[in-house]
């Protein structure tokens, strides 16, 4: 895992290139909405990409991570199908769902059933690098759903360009984010980390716990400002030293937001062992999303490290999947 996270800006490089060789044919219907279905480390970049083009974009996005899509799809909806493997059961069917309603459909996977049936039914598809743990491809799905966004005209013309800039921020703070990395790991291995966001990336700190999950095999949870004002916040009553909180905070987050943490964190300071802030680095959304994402896989394997423990290794959601194979 550490090699794939080590590769990261070079799976950035050529998922710009793979985006750039994309063909994508618009239908004659308008987009009215759009809805990103997968799941996982599939699923998360549509996540990061609704808060990416948040300011920008036109139409409703919603994110699905379900078996079903919801029942407003039609002909003006552009629905994004978004599998890794295009074999993930649950997008599977979200996917034939989105056929009998005649969306329009631009798929995202590196095969299977998904690239198969795209195939079939002459759809947009964008195939991408296989082989690897879904949840370590995320700079290939991300780029291709920025390039989808741009050919719909849903988003500006930049996002790829961006991603560029990314490529050589990430290269130059390599040796810092690594070393930030490391200092944090050792203080969350074998704690309870508690991730909050200021209101701007919460896709980016569902990604960090997903990593936490799946590298290092710890539970975790977050929240965002400044709904969890509204509720979790009731919660910190009693000091307890398992628990460390970590904030991911970017340029773009709202000042009364900024404000709500200024006055929450000397209670998450008293009740928690240790608050960590986490500031992104980079001109734009795209640059510091990418940082923090960079930041957070780093840390994750780095408490796998610690753990003595294989990164990788997902033996329990094998397990699952075997499972369910026998379940009609």
């Amino acid at each position: 895992m550490k090699e794939l996270v080590q590769n990261f800006t070079k799976q950035l490089q050529e998922a710009l290139l793979i985006a750039e060789k994309a063909v994508i044919t618009k239908g004659n219907s308008t987009i009215k909405n759009v809805v990103i279905t997968g799941l996982g480390g599939s699923g998360i970049g549509g996540t990061i990409l609704s808060e990416i083009v948040s300011e920008n974009c036109v139409v409703p996005i919603v994110v699905n991570k379900d078996y079903f899509i919801p029942n407003f799809v039609n002909e003006n909806t552009l629905v994004i199908v978004s599998s890794y493997s295009g074999n993930t059961e649950e997008t599977l069917n979200a996917f034939h769902q989105a056929l009998t309603k005649k969306a329009q459909i631009v798929c995202v996977c590196s095969g299977g059933k998904i690239l198969q049936l795209a195939k079939q039914h002459q759809l947009n598809f964008i195939e991408i690098p296989g082989g690897n743990p879904p949840r370590s491809c995320i700079g290939y799905s991300l780029v291709q759903l920025f390039k989808i966004f741009e050919v719909y005209n849903l988003a500006p013309s930049n996002l790829l360009t961006q991603t560029k800039n990314t490529i050589d921020l990430l290269n130059v703070e390599e040796k810092n984010i690594k070393e930030i990395s490391t200092i944090i790991a050792n203080q969350l291995t074998n704690k309870l980390t508690v991730i909050y966001t200021l209101g701007t990336c919460e896709g980016v700190a569902v990604r960090f716990r997903q990593q936490i999950n799946e590298n290092s095999k710890q539970l975790c949870w977050h929240h965002t400002f400044p709904e969890m004002n509204h509720n979790e916040l009731v919660g910190w009553t009693e000091k307890n030293n398992d628990l460390v909180v970590v904030t991911f905070k970017t340029s773009f987050d709202y000042k009364r937001t900024q404000k709500r943490y200024e006055i929450c964190k000397p209670l998450f300071e008293k009740l928690s062992n240790k608050v960590i802030d986490i500031e992104a680095k980079g001109s734009n959304k795209v640059e510091q999303f990418f940082y923090l994402i960079n930041v957070g896989d780093w840390i994750s394997c780095y408490i796998a490290d610690n753990k003595n423990i294989d990164a990788v290794e997902v033996n329990v959601i094998t397990n699952l999947k075997n499972e369910l194979e026998k379940f009609s």
